[in-house]
């Protein structure tokens, strides 16, 4: 298949949310400019109608992802099909406080009692943990639904959870059904299926800004939840495979994602070469570090998009081939 001149990587600019529970770490430490206080999440790379992350730079500059699909679905490959939507979403959390403890539905039940809409499982890729940092992680035994019943209407729900301690640079996959939540002092990218369905069993009886405590939606939740007892989540042994200039290891793989992380460092190698896909779109999240992309363009010369911590950056499918350089850290996704 030759290279369409269309299909140029792009940058994108993310949606925020402002999520109670949510802190300052998404500008500090990764300079979003978003007029949100606090700052919970920001959805890099999403066309899901709650929130289109948008281009920045070059012929799409300013426009939705979502638009830029749908005129162009070339640039999701195979999966084109989804016209104009992209099968994931990925983004940063910044967790000042705890999280609710909630569940997601599966594709099924998403799809006959959410308008067909997508269920949702995920990964979370740790960035950073404070001390004593803990996610949930499912029940710690078996239980009937009146069980937890019981549980969530005398308050005693979360004696019964699995508490996980996390690091920096752990890895954990979070199928569709498992009761969980992310811990105060975590920062995390996610990489999801494109859902925005959460089902709240628990919530420290926060308030909203409303004046009420947040919604909870113990029945869906209970539908879908997984109440047998789960082993505690292990690290995998991961290897990191060398190249000249850049390693990379695989963080996970299930049917709806892919994930590596890739460290460039081309101190001594001008250039990295970055292999591209035919088939599928890819995106690189920038956890760490600075440089360029570059490719050739329609005169024959070559363009750059500089890169910084916190950018993601679209690669269309059947993209053109490109070369990186400098010192990065990059969360690698496809399809």
């Amino acid at each position: 298949m030759s290279s369409n001149s269309d299909n140029k990587p792009f940058m994108l600019r993310p949606a925020g949310k402002d999520y109670l529970w949510g802190g300052r770490r998404l500008k500090d430490d990764f300079g979003k400019e978003i007029d949100m206080e606090p700052l919970a999440e920001t959805w890099e790379c999403s066309t899901h109608p709650d929130g289109s992350s948008t281009v920045f730079g070059g012929e799409f500059d300013g426009r939705s992802l979502r638009d830029v699909l749908s005129d162009h679905p070339e640039f999701l490959g195979e999966h084109s099909a989804h016209l104009g939507q992209l099968p994931i979403m990925i983004k940063f959390i910044d967790a000042a406080a705890d999280l609710s403890v909630q569940v997601h539905p599966s594709d099924e039940y998403a799809a006959k009692y959410e308008n067909g809409q997508l269920g949702k499982s995920e990964m979370w890729y740790v960035l950073d943990a404070a001390p004593g940092a803990k996610l949930i992680y499912g029940l710690r035994s078996d239980h009937t639904r009146s069980e937890v019943l019981g549980f969530i209407e005398r308050g005693t729900l979360i004696r019964h959870l699995q508490f996980v301690p996390i690091k920096k640079n752990d890895v954990f996959f979070v199928e569709s059904g498992t009761i969980h939540a992310i811990g105060a002092g975590a920062l995390v990218a996610e990489i999801q299926e494109s859902s925005n369905l959460t089902y709240r069993l628990y919530d420290y009886d926060r308030i909203g800004r409303d004046g009420r405590k947040r919604e909870l939606h113990i029945d869906k939740a209970l539908d879908v939840a997984n109440l047998k007892s789960m082993a505690e989540p292990r690290q995998a042994i991961r290897v990191l495979k060398y190249s000249p200039g850049v390693a990379r290891e695989l963080l996970s793989r299930c049917k709806y994602f892919e994930v590596y992380r890739m460290l460039v460092n081309t101190e001594r190698r001008q250039i990295v070469t970055y292999q591209t896909d035919e088939l599928s779109f890819k995106v690189l999240l920038t956890i760490d570090g600075c440089g360029a992309i570059s490719f050739q363009n329609d005169a024959g010369a070559r363009s750059y998009i500089d890169v910084y911590k916190g950018d993601c950056i679209f690669v269309p499918a059947n993209s053109r081939q490109l070369t990186i350089s400098g010192k990065l850290e990059f969360l690698d996704v496809t399809c």
